[in-house]
């Protein structure tokens, strides 16, 4: 749907009104708590306090003096939505970016929805309010101008926050503030053209970049408070296992230390109306520790001797494979896509292929280990810390507490790292039930050993995949998926190839396992997409056809007007195939680069990835990769590279080195000693390429990872001789170099 010139539908009503500021200024605002600022401001910065504002709305703040302040609403993990968003407000509003200010907003349900960070949804969800929002603001600013100079409104101009009339008579923003916030919202009004945009598709640094690179104070792991403690706890040593009776003497007697006491209780309180909530921490006591500084009650809570007892089961690795496998060789699936009938077209086809692939659990490894802070007295509950759901932990936090959700005053930091680990507060729970025991301001602070034993993890998952083939096409495509915990959601089974082969159906089986997982960046399709691309590469060979072929050949099947379930778009996934091909060189380099290709959809994105390998002493060694992604409109090119070359990086070092098992209920890796990831000097050049079509955004914090596993399997393979069907691809080292004769493995 093309952006162009649309038009505010949204009424009166969906601008909400918000009286807790006074003074002379506008405030205005749709679902989103945000802003910008007109007018250039004289260095040193000016102090936003000492600025009045008009009672508006609850979103732009304009000041008198012309300064604009938009307050981000959603979680700041680093995808950069506390710039991109507020740029999507600025260009609407008509204001210069370099005169914006940018705040991060609290929780507030009442005036902003969806203040969440996880999908790859913040800028889809909230395009068309944020344009609204400053379009009619900008309106509205327009119409007082034209007022006071007794002309029509559509006789106005304006460019960076200056209006101008036919006489060449102007008014800045702040001259008719007040004005304006006397007017009706208007209703239906135009939106730039794409063409317009003097804001959005042009580079722009972090709002927050001066403050990261000096360590000023912007992360949970910043932020204190007077007469605040810290808290360190004593966890269950293992998935399954409960607290005895502990000798906290030695502890006692620490320098620091202000006490020492169990939390737990609580939780099991609330476990009863709320089961789940056990399905992210664990339900066992567990011995908290007070102290001056972090350090104090680390060392205290290492000097505490607990008894512990298995509750339930502690569970290895080596017994999820045989289950997993027992599983995909079972009946006893869910089916979730069912066309056709796959089993009748496999017994008719002339070659069947059939593989399986596996991958591990994965930590999230997020550089700021888990921490929040909280302040619960009989008038109020503050809660200050990096949470991608702030809206679903207050909820918790008031079943916890047996409080009203409205008494919850949270406030979201800077997120160091999140990749779905954050979406699960259990650690918010935590803080939240210590500071209510302990009746002080407490920050909890995680080590990244307890970080790493007490995560919620990428679960373990199997796939096997069977095609068949009669007559030169692809006739049945057969897809069972076995899984810790559970399994790929709804929409998943739509993504390619859905629709692309006429017999095709998709199976689910789960393991539940004490241990606890959850998403985990781009769930299921981070490890589904190199298992089908992976396959589709082994079926055009099997098949004796090209391998981009197939894959076109497949997407000519495919009528998403014929089949409302299908989610992707066929003619979007061409395009970035065409592109790809185009732009790394496909089939044209020289002999020594071998290359792997993939094509895949999710979070509303399209990409596909071209991998280049050359071999080096007899291993293949990654040079390259190029990427091509129709994410539609790119709000900030510099933020969304920097997305989509994270995303591939991070997808390359998991499928190469990525792996946390289990043994008797324990990680087998707790710190980054043992636990693997991409190194500097190991990571390939990502060349990016945006397709330019006009469209209205989708996700992109997410679609860049999935592909790359792929890409870089099918280039081993093309090195090497041999394909990968286990990750981490480290793991076989025998397959990571060249036979003198095909290794089947």
């Amino acid at each position: 749907m093309s952006t162009n010139n649309t038009f505010n539908t949204l009424n009166r009503r969906a601008f909400l009104r918000n009286s807790s500021l006074a003074g002379g200024g506008l405030l205005i605002g749709f679902n989103l708590f945000q802003a910008c600022k007109p007018k250039v401001i004289a260095q040193p910065a000016i102090d936003l306090a000492t600025l009045d504002y008009n009672d508006f709305n609850a979103f732009i703040k304009i000041a008198d003096n012309g300064a604009v302040t938009i307050f981000s609403p959603n979680p700041e993990v680093g995808q950069g939505v506390k710039t991109s968003m507020p740029m999507i407000i600025a260009e609407e509003l008509d204001v210069a970016w370099d005169n914006v200010y940018v705040e991060q907003g609290i929780l507030d349900t009442n005036n902003y929805t969806r203040q969440v960070a996880g999908g790859s949804q913040s800028i889809r969800f909230g395009w068309d309010a944020l344009r609204q929002t400053g379009a009619a603001a900008k309106q509205m600013l327009v119409s007082a101008a034209a007022a006071r100079w007794g002309v029509d409104a559509s006789e106005c101009t304006v460019n960076e926050g200056i209006i101008t009339n036919a006489a060449g008579e102007t008014l800045g923003y702040g001259d008719v503030v007040q004005d304006a916030a006397q007017l009706e919202v208007p209703e239906n009004v135009p939106l730039k053209k794409t063409s317009e945009y003097k804001i959005m598709g042009k580079d722009t640094p972090n709002v927050d970049i001066d403050k990261i690179v000096t360590g000023k104070s912007l992360y949970g792991m910043d932020y204190k408070a007077e007469g605040m403690v810290y808290a360190s706890v004593l966890r269950p040593p293992a998935f399954g296992q409960k607290l005895v009776s502990y000798d906290d003497s030695a502890a006692r007697a620490m320098p620091g230390v202000v006490d020492i006491f169990t939390i737990g209780e609580k939780l099991r309180g609330m476990a009863e109306e709320n089961p789940g909530v056990t399905g992210i921490i664990s339900d066992s006591d567990k011995v908290v520790v007070l102290a001056n500084s972090t350090w104090e009650a680390m060392k205290a809570k290492n000097a505490i001797k607990a008894e512990w007892e298995q509750a339930t089961k502690a569970e290895s690795t080596e017994e999820h494979d045989k289950i997993l496998t027992n599983l995909l060789d079972g009946n006893k699936f869910e089916t979730l896509r069912s066309d056709g009938n796959v089993k009748k077209a496999l017994a008719e086809a002339d070659q069947v292929l059939e593989r399986t692939y596996e991958s591990p659990f994965l930590p999230h490894s997020c550089m700021e280990p888990m921490n929040f802070f909280a302040d619960i007295t009989d008038e109020k509950v503050h809660l200050v810390g990096p949470i991608q759901t702030p809206e679903r932990t207050a909820g918790m936090v008031s079943q916890l507490l047996g409080r009203e959700v409205d008494d919850i005053h949270l406030e979201m930091t800077r997120i160091g790292g999140g990749f779905g680990r954050r979406l699960y507060g259990n650690f918010a729970l935590e803080a939240a039930e210590i500071s209510d025991k302990a009746k002080k301001p407490v920050k909890l602070v995680f080590s990244r050993e307890e970080d790493m034993e007490d995560g919620i993890y990428r679960m373990s998952i199997k796939y096997r995949i069977k095609a068949g083939v009669k007559d030169g096409k692809v006739t049945a495509y057969h897809l069972k998926e076995a899984a810790v915990n559970s399994n790929m959601y709804g929409l998943v089974p739509n993504f390619f190839p859905a629709g692309a082969i006429e017999n095709y159906q998709v199976d689910t089986a789960k393991y539940d396992s004490n241990i606890t997982t959850g998403a985990w960046r781009a769930p299921y399709t981070n490890f589904l997409a190199y298992a089908e691309q992976s396959f589709f590469d082994e079926l055009a060979e099997l098949m004796e056809v090209d391998k981009i072929q197939l894959r076109l050949d497949l997407l000519d099947n495919v009528k998403p007007d014929e089949d409302e379930r299908i989610q992707y778009s066929p003619e979007r996934m061409k395009e970035v195939i065409k592109v790809a091909v185009e732009k790394s060189g496909w089939g044209k380099k020289p002999e020594h680069v071998h290359q792997g290709f993939v094509n895949y959809y999710c979070h509303n994105t399209h990409v596909a990835e071209v991998a280049d390998v050359e071999i080096e002493n007899g291993e293949p060694v990654l040079k390259k990769i190029t990427c091509v992604v129709d994410c539609g409109i790119v709000v900030n090119p510099i933020g969304a590279k920097n997305l989509v070359e994270g995303g591939v990086l991070d997808g390359i070092g998991h499928s190469l080195f990525g792996e946390l098992a289990f043994k008797d209920g324990k990680p087998t890796a707790n710190n980054f000693d043992r636990y693997r990831l991409l190194r500097i000097k190991e990571a390939p050049i990502v060349e990016t390429h945006f397709i330019d079509n006009g469209l209205s955004p989708t996700g992109l914090g997410e679609p860049a990872l999935p592909p790359a596993a792929g890409a870089v399997a099918n280039a081993f393979k093309s090195a090497t001789g041999n394909r990968l069907y286990k990750q981490p691809f480290t793991k076989t080292p025998e397959l990571l170099k060249v036979p003198e004769k095909e290794i089947i493995g």
